[in-house]
């Protein structure tokens, strides 16, 4: 997107409605009662411990039941046609829920990746199986790139990607292959690739080392339209993971409320003490803050205005934002909380890796001053 100014249209940055619609509030009842009824801390834990189960469970009720890997699909292409703010719900809750699903990796990226301009007839196909669960997909580049690393993101055979995101869930891997003229996409097999899973930090979205082989599988977009697509799906993806990173920290911010509430220390309730009230108000405004961000970043990719600023805000702002709130709940519930029995250190794990996924905040600042000429 060009960052030089343009005469406001209809679908300007100041049309841009935040508030939630009534369909997207009826969205979000149905992905937080399935996912309050299925995805039971203790068994995100066990994810700790190898077992992959909750996950493989979660996902064909999310894509199949609720239809959520269709989101992003056009329905002409078998998809439900729905946009970034819709999207950016599920996110929202997948956070709050710290679920072990690949809709970020699969439904938003993978899938961005493939509605490319100049997307072949093989990605529409793909896209169609994608929407309806029948495959997952992960594109090959490490979680840590941010739409400004997507030039420099092109492999060759025999080239090692390190800790990919979503590679170890996904049944096609859609690798970046460096060629003359740029970079094209390919639909490669998992099977057909060396896939090594790596120990992470966030075990609810496990990463693993690609190796990739040589040019095989079907193209998926053309080598003229390949950093394009790529750039674009970093971007939607880091605009979603800020909702996700919002629903992180409300979920800390909400339990560590309740249990200040409940918790009783020199005979009052711990909640009532002026300096914990104090860090409560702090932690309340700035999640409401990255609320805001969020909101405004997935408005802005689904109306197609102000997509890299406000995309980048929202990187910025809420990956520093979900790791204090994840720290303070931590420290707010005390010894409990430091725990392997408490779910907070879950979320801590969560927004801590998330803190450096798609791009980092101060790679996101970066690009923010650059985007509206800040002076050096």
């Amino acid at each position: 997107m060009s960052t030089t100014p343009t005469t406001p249209t209809s679908t300007s940055t100041a049309d841009l409605d935040l508030l939630y619609t009534e369909l997207e509030d009826d969205l979000r009842s149905s992905v937080s009662a399935l996912l309050g009824a299925r995805c039971d801390e203790h068994r995100v834990k066990a994810a700790y411990d190898g077992d992959d189960s909750l996950g493989k469970e979660l996902w064909p009720a999310l894509a199949g039941e609720l239809g959520l890997a269709a989101l992003l699909v056009p329905e002409e292409q078998g998809g439900a046609g729905a946009s970034a703010r819709e999207a950016a719900v599920v996110c929202e809750e997948i956070g709050r829920h710290c679920a072990p699903v690949p809709f970020l990796t699969s439904a938003v990226v993978a899938t961005t990746a493939l509605l490319a301009d100049g997307a072949t007839e093989a990605a529409s196909a793909l896209l169609g199986e994608l929407a309806v669960g029948e495959r997952t997909a992960a594109l090959v580049a490490s979680f840590v790139a941010g739409p400004g690393d997507a030039d420099g993101l092109g492999v060759r055979p025999g080239d090692q990607v390190r800790s990919v995101a979503g590679a170890l869930e996904a049944d096609v891997l859609l690798v970046p292959y460096a060629v003359d003229g740029g970079v094209e996409l390919r639909a490669v097999p998992t099977d057909a690739v060396t896939v090594e899973p790596v120990v992470s930090l966030d075990m609810t979205r496990p990463l693993a080392d690609v190796t990739v082989p040589e040019p095989t599988g079907e193209v998926v977009v053309p080598a003229t339209a390949g950093v394009a697509a790529v750039r674009a799906a970093l971007t939607t993806g880091a605009a979603m993971l800020a909702s996700e990173q919002y629903g992180v920290a409300q979920w800390c911010l909400t339990t560590s409320l309740a249990y200040l509430k409940e918790r009783r220390q020199f005979g009052r309730v711990l909640g009532g003490f002026q300096a914990l009230k104090h860090r409560l108000a702090d932690l309340y405004n700035e999640v409401e803050s990255g609320a805001a961000a969020a909101r405004y970043a997935a408005a802005a990719v689904a109306a197609g205005e102000d997509v890299e600023v406000g995309t980048a805000v929202a990187a910025a702002y809420c990956g520093d934002m979900a790791v204090h709130a994840a720290e303070e709940a931590v420290q707010l519930h005390g010894g409990i909380g430091m725990t392997w029995e408490h779910a907070a250190h879950h979320y801590l794990k969560r927004a801590k890796a998330d803190q450096i996924g798609l791009g980092n905040p101060g790679a996101h600042r970066a690009a923010i001053a650059e985007l509206v000429d800040l002076p050096g």
